[in-house]
C-alpha cells in the first residue's frame, strides 16, 4: 500500500516508540484507538495523545491514573 498525503498523518500515528509530536484532538483520539491495547507506560504515541485529551478536556483521568 502506497501513503499518500492523507495517510501520512496516521502513518507516523503506528509506531509505539516514536513521539508523534504535536497532534490536535482528532489525532489523539485516532491515536488512542489504534494503540487500544498499549499502555502510556509502554507506548509514547498513547502518551502523547492521552496527555492532549487532558489538557483539551476531553479526557478526565481516575484518580488512580494521577501520579
Amino acid at each position: 500500500m502506497q501513503l499518500t498525503s492523507l495517510h501520512m498523518p496516521v502513518a507516523g500515528l503506528l509506531r509505539c516508540g516514536v513521539d508523534p509530536g504535536v497532534l490536535n484532538a482528532e489525532q489523539a483520539h485516532t491515536a488512542m484507538q489504534l494503540h487500544l491495547d498499549c499502555t502510556v507506560d509502554s507506548c509514547r504515541v498513547r502518551r502523547r495523545a492521552r496527555t492532549v485529551l487532558v489538557e483539551q478536556g476531553r479526557c478526565v483521568l481516575d484518580e488512580r491514573a494521577l501520579p
